[in-house]
Formats: structure tokens, C-alpha cells, sequence
């Protein structure tokens, strides 16, 4: 009874660890969107800096709580907005100062002209709009202009006698933030890609099943991408179909005489075996040749189902991507093939080539959304292209008032890209769009739309099903 127990504790705990890792990669997947990772950073760290404030409030005489309103309006524009116009640190510290001053400055010019203390002017409309003038005029002419600065110098009204100790909070309290801010930037917001973008760091081990006449091309395009990786290497495959067995096996017979023929299948077997390894070592010769990345072969024997077949070398073998040539029926859908690929827990890249190119140096890459697919493919994008290429990162938008919208996602997507890049937004039809434009890119890439629901696919087909006759290479990726 106890073993029975202890097995359905483990099975137990092996379901809640399944269930935890698939949460995971979700909460992951989803964290890749810029602006999912803003809306969090403001969540953890906007409480968080004004909760230290607070803190420092009540044990610093010299911080008041008149600067949280603005400090806590301007940490939430740093951490939401941290390429934005106001997220400037100089900017931040200087403005936050510069209006608090200016609010003191009007404060004594209002007591001067009415020839009454500091303290008896309180809420004196005059100086509230002297105070708003001085600092609209300061922070322009200093170039500190920041929304949060005229409520610094409105709170000084109410301060009483402690304007100066109160320019002291927002002076301390500003360079707090700024510091803390400046930090999250440069060592997570900016390196965000080598932490959060799976595929920066993974997708170096490739498989590439040498199907179809496209398969040399496919293979370079596999061996570019593990070759951005120090780690990268390349593993080519090869399926001995049946009819290649029995020409082997009638060669076997041929040649060795009768008494063979009871070894004649398993014989076979292994000279179509090696053949196949023949050839594949020639093909991964050249590949290290051309590229310089490792390469190795294998070759397996077909058991009706291809797609497990690659799918379970790529396990043995440690890969964590599959680069394969392309397949679709007359009518354009997938095959089973790919279909299975492409249903996988692996990453999948299908090339389309429509020539002998093995190079790809200017390459297109629409995108719908900033989600995990398009920052696998403008990772891929960005291993091609390398330091001499470029990319044009693109989308497609119904109306205008959705450009700035597009825009700003575009813009999140290739800040973390170093190829050299440009972001384009039409109006146009993806498909439209892409076969007006394709002859001035070596590759295009697309998403396989395998996070789309079936009645999202029949009301609006997936883009590579729409895009026909194109003149140049595309590459249709799934994301695990």
C-alpha cells in the first residue's frame, strides 16, 4: 500500500512540474512583449521606490510628503516610457529641481512684493502663476522641460517655512529614483533580449533533414544560423527510403553470389546506409568549408513517419531547431510533414528557396505583434544578416490611427537587434505588401501561425498561404 502511495505522490509531483514549467514558458513568452515587460517593471519597481520614499519620510525630517504626487508620476514615466522624451535622468532630477526652485524662488518674490513674511503667503494665486511661469521658462530654457516639474513648484505653496528643506527632498528623492532607474536600464531593460528572447540564446544545434531539391540550400541556410553561435553546429540527415534498400539489396544479390541472400536485407540496409553517409559527408565538408561551423551526419532508416523521425534525431542529438526544405501540396496546404513539424515542441524553420542563393544578407521580416515569433525571426534575421547586412522589419496596418500604435511596436522590437535596421508601416495588404516588395530582399520571413486558432485560420489564412510566385526566398518559422 505504501509503494502504491509513494508512486502516486511522484506521479503527482512530476504533473505539478510539468504544469509549472508550461506556466513558465507561457509567463516567458508573454514577458517578450515590450509592452508586457514595461507594465510589469512599473508594477514591481514605481510601489517599490515610493514605498522607500515613504520610508526615508519618516525617519529624514529633511523628506517630505508633499513630492511624493510628482515623484510617483514621474517614476511611473521613467520605468513606462524608457526611451521616451521624458525619461532622461538629467531630465527627471534637473526638472523635479528646477521646479521646486522656481516654486521657492516665486514663494519669496510674492512675500517681497507684499511686504509680508514667507510664511503668510500660503495659496496666493499670484504666486501659484509666478511659480508656473518661472519654471515653464527655466526648464525651456535649460532644456529640463518635464510635466512633473510645475507640481513641484505648485507643492512649495503649501510647505510653509520648509521650501528649502523641501528642494532638498526632491533634489534627494529625484537622484534616488534616477539611480535605481538608470540601473534597471542599462543592466536588464537593454540586455533584455539575452535574458528573456529564448532564441538569442538557444536554436545553436540544428538538424537539417536533407529532403527535396532545395535541401543544399536549406542546409547553408541551417549552418548561417548555428554559426552565429560560438556553440553552433549542424547535424545533416538523411532517410534511406525503401526503394533505395532494395537497390541496394539487388546489388548485394548481384554481386555476392545466392548464398547471400538470406543477408541480403540487413546487408542492404547498411551499403544504402553508407551511401547515404557518403554523400552527406561530402555536403557537411563543404558546409564547414564555407560557414566554418562543426557539422555531422546521420542517417536513419524510414518508418513511415519522417517528421518522428527527425524529431527524435534532433532529441538524440541535442538540437533544439530544425531547418527544412518547404513542403506543400497543388493546393497549397502543408504536408503531413510539416504539419507534424510544425505541431512539435521544437523549433522549426522551413525554407522556401527558389533558386541556387546560400547567402542572405537583405532580408524583410513582417510582423503582426510583438510576440515570440517575431522576435525568433528577427533573431534568425539578424545571425544572416551579420554586421554587413540589413533588415527591414515591417507591418501592415487597416487605418491611420493605428500607425503611432505600430510605430512604437515596431521600434520596441528592433532595439535590441545590431544588424543594421529600419522599420516600415503600410497601409497596404500583408500580401500586397510583401510581393510588391520582395524583389529587393534575398529572404522573407513568416510566421508558421501555429499560435492562431483554427477559426482565426479559416476567416484569415496564414500569410505563407497567401503569398504566391514570389522572387524571392522565404522562410516560414514555429516557435515551440
Amino acid at each position: 500500500m505504501f509503494s502504491e502511495l509513494r508512486r502516486r505522490l511522484a506521479a503527482a509531483r512530476q504533473r505539478a512540474a510539468r504544469i509549472e514549467r508550461r506556466e513558465l514558458r507561457s509567463f516567458r513568452k508573454w514577458l517578450e512583449t515590450t509592452s508586457n515587460l514595461l507594465h510589469v517593471s512599473v508594477l514591481l519597481f514605481v510601489p517599490l521606490l515610493v514605498g522607500l520614499v515613504t520610508l526615508l519620510s519618516e525617519t529624514v525630517d529633511v523628506v517630505s510628503f508633499l513630492l511624493f504626487p510628482p515623484l510617483a508620476s514621474g517614476t511611473y514615466t521613467l520605468f513606462a516610457e524608457p526611451e521616451g522624451r521624458y525619461s532622461n535622468p538629467r531630465t527627471f532630477v534637473g526638472g523635479l529641481t528646477v521646479g521646486a526652485l522656481c516654486g521657492w524662488g516665486a514663494v519669496e518674490l510674492t512675500a517681497l512684493a507684499y511686504g509680508v513674511p514667507t510664511s503668510a503667503v500660503g495659496l496666493d494665486a499670484g504666486a501659484a502663476a509666478l511659480g508656473v511661469f518661472l519654471t515653464a521658462a527655466v526648464t525651456w530654457a535649460l532644456d529640463l522641460e518635464l510635466p512633473t516639474a510645475f507640481s513641484t513648484a505648485l507643492l512649495v505653496l503649501v510647505t510653509g517655512t520648509a521650501q528649502f528643506a523641501y528642494v532638498v527632498a526632491v533634489a534627494l528623492s529625484a537622484s534616488l529614483v534616477a539611480v535605481v532607474f538608470v540601473l534597471w536600464r542599462r543592466e536588464f531593460y537593454e540586455e533584455r533580449a539575452r535574458y528573456l528572447y529564448r532564441t538569442t540564446e538557444a536554436d545553436d544545434h540544428v538538424v537539417v533533414p536533407m529532403r527535396g531539391e532545395t535541401a543544399e540550400q536549406t542546409a547553408m541556410l541551417g549552418a548561417r544560423i548555428a554559426a552565429a553561435h560560438d556553440a553552433g553546429k549542424v547535424v545533416l540527415l538523411d532517410v534511406v527510403d525503401d526503394e533505395e534498400i532494395a537497390a541496394a539489396e539487388r546489388e548485394c544479390i548481384g554481386g555476392e553470389g545466392a548464398d547471400y541472400v538470406e543477408d541480403a536485407e540487413s546487408t542492404g540496409e547498411e551499403r544504402a546506409a553508407d551511401a547515404a553517409a557518403r554523400e552527406l559527408e561530402q555536403q557537411a565538408a563543404r558546409i564547414e568549408t564555407s560557414v566554418g561551423v562543426p557539422c555531422d551526419v546521420a542517417v536513419a532508416v524510414a518508418n513511415g513517419n519522417p517528421a518522428g523521425t527527425v524529431l527524435s534525431t534532433a532529441d538524440e542529438a541535442n538540437c533544439d531547431l530544425v531547418v527544412t526544405p518547404f513542403e506543400c501540396d497543388e493546393d497549397g496546404a502543408l504536408t503531413p510533414f510539416l504539419r507534424t513539424l510544425f505541431g512539435s515542441g521544437v523549433d522549426v524553420v522551413a525554407l522556401q528557396s527558389t533558386g541556387e542563393r546560400t547567402r542572405w544578407k537583405r532580408i524583410m521580416v513582417p510582423v503582426r505583434s510583438a510576440s515570440d515569433v517575431a522576435h525568433a525571426m528577427l533573431d534568425y534575421a539578424e545571425r544572416l544578416a551579420g554586421r554587413n547586412g540589413s533588415i527591414s522589419v515591417c507591418s501592415c496596418i487597416d487605418t491611420e490611427r493605428e500607425r503611432r500604435r505600430t510605430e512604437s511596436m515596431l521600434a520596441n522590437l528592433t532595439e535590441t537587434v545590431g544588424t543594421r535596421c529600419e522599420t516600415r508601416v503600410s497601409r497596404s495588404s500583408i500580401e500586397e505588401f510583401v510581393e510588391r516588395n520582395d524583389a529587393h530582399y534575398d529572404l522573407v520571413f513568416l510566421g508558421a501561425s501555429t499560435d492562431r486558432s483554427a477559426a482565426s485560420k479559416f476567416f484569415s489564412r496564414p500569410t505563407y498561404e497567401r503569398v504566391r510566385d514570389l522572387e524571392t526566398d522565404i522562410a516560414v518559422v514555429h516557435t515551440a
